[in-house]
Formats: C-alpha cells, structure tokens, sequence
C-alpha cells in the first residue's frame, strides 16, 4: 500500500479525440498504470531510508523475498513494545537534543508523545513493573537491581504480561536484554511466557563478544537463543544490528493475520559505550568522547528503529500494530547520558532519573501528532496492552497500572492520579532523617518518592542531585565544572515540589506547605502497609560461569533442592533416633532408681 499522501485527486474525464483509436488508448493505459504502480512500490519500499547507507549485517526488507501479503483485518492489535537502555531524557531530536534522531521524531511526530511519563530509576524495576503492572513493593524488587550472582528473580506467582497475551492467541516474542533474573530454569523468559526469546540475561555486556564480568573471577558468555547458549551467533555482530536483524526474520515468518506481540529490549545505550566506527562521523565537533560514543550508538539505535519500522510495514503488520517506545531510566551524564534541565541522573528519585522519552505510533490512533501531558507510568503498559488484546485480568489480581488508551488514543483524562515511585527500606539511610521530621507519620530516613496530583515528596537519601547542562560535556567529562552543585542542607531528609509548576525542582516547598507533606507521608504509610518483604538474596558462589560451561545460566538444580530435602529428612531422623535413645537411657536409670528399696 502506498504511503499516506500519495493518492491523488481522481483523474479528469477523457476527452472526445481519445476514442478515435481505442486499440492503441488501451494499451497506453495499461503501460501507464505499470509505470505508476512501479513508483508507488519504490516509494513505499524506501520509506524512511534517508540515512547514508544500511547498518552492517543488518537484513534489508526485500520485495522478492516476500510479497505484500492481502491481510484480512484482524481485530486484536499487533503490539511491539520497544524499550532502550539509559536514554537521557534529552536525548532524542524533539527534545532538542544535538544527537540526530529522525526516525525516533518522525514516529513521535505522527503518534502521540508522553511528556507526563514516568518509569523507574535504574533496569529491574522498570522490567519488572512493565511485565507485572505492580509497583516494586509488591513483587519484593524494591532493593537494586537483580544481580548475576544472586538466587534471585521476578518471582513466579506473577502473571506476565506475555502469559496474559498468549490466552488470548497472541505470539509472544522477545529480543534484547532481559535483566529479571536467571538463577534456575523457571525463571527464564522462554518460561515466562514467551515463545521465544533471543538476547542476554545480564544487565550489561560487551556489544561484539557478549561476554560480561560481574568481577575478577566471573565472568562468562551472555547470549542466549531460548534456554541455551547462542554460541552460534558469536560472530562479533554489534548487538543493536543483531537484535534488529534477528526482529526482520520473526516477523518475516509470521502470519499477520495472527496477532504478534514484539517485546524488544535493546541493549543500546547503557554502557560500555561501543558503536560501530561510520555512526561517528556526524560527530567529531563532540568534545567529549563518552558524549560522542553515546551519540554514535544512539544514531545506530535509530537507524535500527527506522527498519524495525520497515519490517512492520513490508510484512503487512504495520497498519494494524501499534509501537510504543519508552527508555527504562534517565540517563548516566558520567556515561554520555543527558536528563537537562531535568535534575539528577540514572539511579535517582529526581526527575532526571525517572521521567522518560516515551511516545505510541500506530495508525488505530484517533488522535494523530498531538502530545499527551496525562500522568502516565510504565506499570500502565499492562492492563492497557491486555485491554488491547481483548484480554482478562483476573478480579484477585492487585495491579497497579491503569488502562490509559482512551487517555492516549483521544485525549481523555488519565485514571491515574498518584506514582509511587519506590519504598527502599534497607537503602542507606540517611542520617538526619527521623520520625520526629515525618510528624510522627513516617521514618523520613527512609528512601522514598511518591507523586500526588501536581505534588512530589522525597524522603531519605534520594540520589546524585546536580543539573548537568550540556555545556558540561567537556573533554574532562560531566564530572567537574559547570554542574549546578547542590549541597543538600544539614538536617534535610524530606523534600517538597510542585511538579506542574516546576518540572525542574529548584524550588522546595516543604517548609512552606507542611499539612501537604503530612498527607503525602499518610500517603506513604497506606502503600508501605501494602509491601511485600524486600527480595535481595546474598551473592551464591555456585553462579559461577566457570561451573556452568562459561556461560551465565541457571545454576539452581532441582536435583540440589531434593539433595537437600533428602538431607534435611536423614537428619531429622538421626535426631529423632537420638533424642529416643536419650529418653530410652533416662527412662532405664529411672527405673533403676525407682527399684532400689528404701530403708
């Protein structure tokens, strides 16, 4: 099908004189009508390709490979579901940023963005939230990260969002980064509801060997095609062309007339900072070289997107999908990453580590190139996409995600009216916090953020506070002059902002509107009451790459579990056997004592 715009208005009636030879006027009709059909078939081909030349290794569409499929419209949607990894909030085209992103513009421009968005500081959070639509709290992931070395995972009495869409038909796929845990063979994504699954189960790697040190000593192969090592694959491919390459082949061997959901996690742009060597050329007047990395691999993820793009479109899924695209945290300005004039970075509760770039492109829009300023948080992907699917969420199931489609799609208002950011009970405390500075309500040492209506209040200690304007990107780094440094005030444990009013959080209210912070503290304690315990195992020895093939995996056996089971019985009973013979001995010198005669 043609491109929007290219359908012109209906031709003009023919003229008398054109009938005089009506043999020779058909045949020129139909060599015109090829000749404008072959037009329109290059111009919807190359779509989108406006960027010097095609990624290395990427696979290209092509029409012989597969003719536009006549698709017969299907009512549940296609959902491709795109997250990158540390993203700047900045960094993308429309938010003025002096990276080049035209396909990520482009897509935004024409779908709706969501300027009012709100995902988690750092990557197992936001995965978990996004997959569960349950706050950290309540999966017990409020703690950090899920590391390599600990026995530990997004726990299995929750329903995953690919679980909820595979009930109702849909293919589940994903490519890319993982980062919920691995430790024994139920906790892999291919068994959490996928029907594929190709990428890494770390949180970071090299992008050319795949390999990742957690430490001196561990280190092992991270990339996976279902539940086994992708050895295969180890041909020094750039992940970011890997992945897009690898989204071209499933979605060239699917029916589209069956719905798909794409779940495709980039590893781009978390560090190490790689990128293939022509993704630099348009910026060597960067100064700073993990600027100018971070840029170059920010291009190759762009151009990635634009033939993730083509694919839907090529493969006949496009007119039926619908895209969303979300970064999981803000970015590292130590890293290349850029959040101004958001304050704060990666890891924070200030906006510049949890407010992302995020918009929804897809033709089933109503609402078409508008911008959406509706509180929105990644937990709402969840019921939202499931609504979509014409799916069920059971009734005794607590999410905390909302269904935002009607917000996003026309513009209505958004059922969300509060975000808790995260409860961290055993996150370093901070020294001046206390009851008495909660009011009696909550323990202020605590790390904790929520969002209310326009209202924003941090307690405890919540992170790297610092603007970083762009001109701090000098060839030192991001580290050491034109910061706006904050010196957080002795005796400061609890923060106050109006968010609406000031997005960038200069101005601290909580002195001045002290019944507003009492409520937002209440507010904290009805969600604690809420939490589950905190899940954060110590590091097991037995993950080990060196014990597993050199490959991070599952190191958790059943056959230890019942080991262990079986050991723990034979010790019950020589115990048991133990304390009888005990009781046996007493109960004889008893009697012994007990025949004596008195006297």
């Amino acid at each position: 099908m043609a491109p929007r715009g290219c359908a012109g208005p209906p031709p003009p009636p023919l003229p008398p004189q054109a009938w005089v030879w009506p043999g020779k006027m058909l045949a020129m009709g139909v060599l015109a009508g090829f000749w404008v059909l072959s037009l329109l078939t290059y111009g919807y081909l190359s779509w989108g390709q406006g960027l010097e030349e095609e990624e290395e290794g990427a696979l290209r569409p092509q029409t012989g490979e597969r003719p536009e499929p006549s698709i017969t419209t299907i009512s549940q949607p296609h959902l491709i579901f795109i997250l990158a990894d540390d993203q700047g909030f900045r960094d993308v085209g429309y938010h003025g940023s002096e990276i080049k992103t035209p396909t990520l513009d482009k897509l935004a421009a024409e779908g709706v963005k969501l300027e009012n968005y709100y995902v988690q500081p750092i990557c197992t959070p936001s995965r978990s939230q996004f997959i569960t639509g349950k706050y950290q709290i309540h999966t017990g992931l409020q703690h950090s990260i899920i590391r390599p070395t600990q026995p530990n995972c997004l726990p299995l009495d929750n329903a995953t969002l690919p679980q909820k869409l595979k009930e109702v038909g849909y293919s589940t796929h994903m490519v890319g980064k993982w980062h919920l845990g691995f430790y024994r063979k139920e906790c892999m994504p291919t068994k959490r509801g996928f029907d594929t699954f190709f990428g890494s189960l770390l949180g970071s790697g090299d992008y050319y060997t795949h390999y990742k040190c957690d430490s001196p000593g561990m280190c092992g192969y991270d990339l996976y095609e279902n539940d086994n090592a992708a050895w295969d694959y180890d041909n020094g491919i750039y992940s970011t062309q890997m992945y897009t390459q690898r989204v071209q082949q499933i979605l060239a061997s699917h029916d589209p007339r069956k719905p798909i959901f794409l779940y495709i996690a980039y590893q781009a742009v978390h560090s190490p900072l790689q990128a293939p060597g022509r993704y630099f050329e348009h910026y060597r007047s960067i100064i700073n070289i993990n600027r100018r990395r971070y840029a170059a691999m920010l291009s190759c993820l762009d151009e990635a997107i634009n033939n993730v793009t083509l694919a839907l479109k090529t493969y006949g899924f496009y007119n039926n999908s619908i895209i969303i695209y979300s970064s999981d945290n803000g970015g590292q300005p130590t890293a290349g990453g850029s959040n101004w004039p958001l304050r704060g970075s990666k890891g924070t509760y200030w906006e510049g580590g949890i407010r992302a770039v995020g918009f929804v492109h897809s033709p089933l829009l109503k609402n078409k190139g508008t911008v959406c300023k509706e509180l929105v948080h990644i937990t709402d992907w969840y019921p939202t996409l499931i609504s979509l699917a014409e799916g069920q969420i059971d009734e005794d199931i607590q999410l905390d995600g909302y269904d935002i489609w009607e917000t996003i799609s026309e513009g209505l208002r958004s059922p969300r009216i509060d975000i808790l950011h995260n409860i961290d009970p055993i996150y370093t405390k901070a020294k001046n916090g206390s009851w008495a500075a909660g009011y009696g309500i909550w323990n202020t040492a605590i790390q904790s953020a929520i969002r209310v209506q326009h209202w924003k209040l941090l307690t405890g200690n919540p992170g790297y506070s610092d603007w970083v304007p762009p001109q701090s990107f000098s060839n030192l780094g991001p580290n050491r002059w034109h910061n706006e440094r904050i010196t957080l005030s002795t005796g400061k444990s609890v923060w106050l902002f109006n968010i609406t009013a000031d997005p960038y959080e200069r101005v601290d209210l909580s002195n001045r509107y002290p019944g507003v912070v009492k409520q937002l503290l209440r507010r904290l304690s009805q969600f604690n009451k809420t939490a589950v315990p905190v899940r954060y195992p110590p590091k097991d020895p037995r993950s080990n790459p060196r014990l597993n093939g050199g490959v991070w995996g599952p190191w958790y056996k059943e056959e230890n579990k019942k080991q262990k089971l079986r050991k723990n019985k034979t010790e019950k009973k020589q115990k048991k056997s133990k304390t009888k013979k005990k009781q046996q001995k007493a109960g004889s010198f008893t009697n012994c004592r007990l025949g004596v005669p008195r006297g």
